[in-house]
């Protein structure tokens, strides 16, 4: 059913029905981030701080120290940026201590660890070689081994999760040239052969991590259309993909700005024979199992995020120690001491989302599809500055090679290598663009249930108004809820914390407010306004983070041993969400989005062009 402005463009209204006819329509659990966003902050959801039992934690620190041991004593990533390989007994190895099955259940040989025991061995994995945390992550969180485990038939399970427990690599295929975000236009085919037992796929893939040296790849591909009330619709259609199989081949190895280690390139299907019993979850179900699978996958960047924000840490806390100016440590330089500030209140904060997200996983009563897409957009965009000031912090070492570095004796800390993998984590598994969107749908999809009889075109008059009279009954109720002081339910934590808690749970009722304004005054022309939408969920984002950070410093002034300068943490970085989150509610109201498009649509009509001159113009 079509919610969209009937003036958008044809092709764009076409992609966005098509996205929307395969997401999930239903929340079967509850999600903390949901009822926030509509003001209700349900603390029972994240409060006490969920933690791993003292027997998975004992699993996970014997791993992880294993893997630390391997990756210290056979890995050199600065030597894996220079070469653009990861050696070949350092895969053979990763294999021998599974880490390439770290979730596969022990029934088909793997380690059968938690969710938060695979982000922790991402997030160690991260901190030391960016390259080698991607081979892992693009493996197993989107590659063959997720949706095998969340949608795999037995017989699937039996014949392939074995395989990854002996070494085994697998990738993901959906990306084009023409359908990146957009999977609408996707060309890939699979045509079923006349018997129906096998289909032919042609086509090719882009930016496929892992698909230059991986055995088995999930393929998306287009399926014969059905049709729907008399309407053809497109399908696309996840199938396990044999790299063995004739027809397949690597047509080019991709190279990046960083993550130089990663296989990542062009792979072309030409009349590549598949059973029909490698299709996971069903035909034309491809987007939809992409969409699922993305929620637990995305996870892994926050993990890795924060891996890379604590290393910076590090460097960043002992450089400004080390370095001295003007007869003190750069570190007590207040242009310096604020940076560090921010580094180390943000990175904090991380935490608290990553694992907070990742014990949510594997609690399988809670929906994390808007948790997981607003701690890999926090995430990632925070990791990335953290890297930044963490090079500015180091000057002109921060920007030298770590072979330079070491060459003249300096600390060779490779700050640059750092900043060019960490970059790619707000663009993978979704744009903090497309990040952006896909939460405030998300977010938006209990008012739309409400009103889309109203919005759409073929309800009748009698549904019309039957439609609107149960909306007018919610929302007379729901609506004056918002603005009234009762119903405040605090949670037992410290009562330092008690403040941000209050303002938490009082400015979630604004934003449902902020929520239900833009829908009343722009309606169906609310999915364009990008602008409306993104303060929306910056807002939103920076509550989740703040309750979270509440939630993990309560744990931490409380655990044994206790970390008691958690609070400071804490109140730094809820302080400054504080200041950004009144930026954003301010800023819907007082901006100059105006001025700023009119800008671009001149900039596009090439009005500006006079502004690029006296330049080396390249094709």
């Amino acid at each position: 059913m079509s919610l969209y402005d009937k003036n958008i463009g044809a092709e764009k209204k076409a992609s966005l029905e098509f996205a929307e006819q395969s997401r999930e329509t239903e929340w079967k659990y509850p999600s903390f981030a949901l009822r926030m966003f509509h003001g209700r902050v349900d603390w029972r959801l994240i409060h006490p701080f969920p933690v791993q039992s003292a027997e998975d934690k004992r699993e996970g620190d014997a791993f992880l120290q294993k893997l630390e041991t391997f990756l210290k004593d056979n890995l050199d990533p600065n030597a894996v940026d220079q070469t653009g390989i990861i050696p070949e007994n350092v895969i053979k190895g990763l294999a021998g201590l599974g880490a390439f099955a770290i979730k596969i259940p022990e029934k088909y040989g793997g380690l059968g660890m938690s969710q938060v025991n695979y982000n922790r061995a991402i997030h160690l994995v991260a901190s030391y070689c960016g390259s080698t945390a991607v081979l892992l992550s693009a493996h197993q969180s989107i590659g063959v081994p997720q949706p095998l485990k969340l949608f795999g038939t037995e017989e699937q399970k039996a014949k392939y999760l074995p395989m990854f427990a002996k070494g085994a690599i697998s990738a993901f295929a959906l990306t084009e040239v023409q359908a990146g975000s957009d999977p609408r236009r996707m060309t890939t085919t699979a045509t079923p052969t006349e018997d129906g037992k096998h289909f032919l796929i042609n086509g090719e893939k882009l930016w496929c991590t892992n698909g230059n040296i991986a055995q088995v790849i999930v393929v998306m591909a287009v399926t014969p259309p059905k049709i729907v009330n008399g309407k053809e619709h497109k399908q696309i259609t996840a199938f396990i993909v044999e790299t063995n199989t004739p027809g397949f081949e690597v047509v080019h190895r991709c190279m990046f700005m960083g993550l130089h280690g990663i296989q990542n390139g062009i792979l072309r299907f030409s009349n590549v024979k598949v059973p029909r019993e490698n299709i996971i979850l069903g035909e034309g179900e491809g987007l939809k199992l992409a969409l699922m699978t993305l929620n637990t996958g995305r996870l892994t960047l926050p993990a890795a995020s924060t891996g890379i924000a604590k290393w910076c840490l590090r460097v960043a806390r002992q450089w400004s120690k080390e370095r001295r100016q003007w007869g003190a440590s750069i570190g007590e330089h207040e242009s310096i001491a604020l940076k560090l500030g921010y580094i180390t209140g943000h990175t904090f904060a991380m935490d608290a989302v990553t694992w907070l997200t990742s014990a949510m996983a594997d609690d399988k009563n809670k929906d994390i599809r808007l948790e997981a897409a607003i701690a890999k957009y926090f995430c990632t965009h925070h990791s990335w500055r953290i890297a930044d000031e963490t090079l500015q912090i180091r000057g002109g070492q921060g920007y030298e090679t770590q072979a330079s570095l070491k060459a003249r004796g300096q600390h060779d800390w490779p700050v640059e290598r750092v900043l060019r993998d960490v970059r790619i984590n707000t663009i993978i598994e979704g744009t903090s663009e497309i990040m952006h969107l896909f939460i405030a749908r998300e977010a938006l999809d209990p008012h739309l249930d409400k009103i889309k009889a109203l919005l759409s075109p073929k309800t009748s008059a009698a549904q019309k108004l039957t439609a609107a009279l149960r909306a007018l009954k919610y929302y007379s109720l729901w609506y004056p809820r918002t603005w009234m002081p009762f119903e405040i339910r605090l949670p037992e934590m410290d009562a330092r914390l008690k403040p941000y808690s209050i303002y938490i749970q009082h400015t979630s009722r604004r934003l449902a407010r902020m929520i239900f304004h833009a829908m009343l005054q722009h309606q169906k022309k609310l999915e364009a306004k990008q602008a409306i939408l993104n303060r929306i969920v910056d807002t939103g984002v920076e509550l989740f983070v703040m309750a979270s950070c509440c939630a993990y410093a309560d744990y931490l002034l409380k655990s044994e041993p206790r970390q008691t300068n958690a609070f400071d943490l804490a109140d730094l970085y809820c302080r400054t969400a504080k200041e950004r989150t009144e930026n954003l509610l301010r800023d819907q109201h007082n901006n100059h989005d105006r001025q700023t498009l009119r800008v671009a649509k001149k900039l596009l009509a090439d009005e500006y062009e006079w502004l690029e001159n006296d330049i080396i113009k390249q094709a």
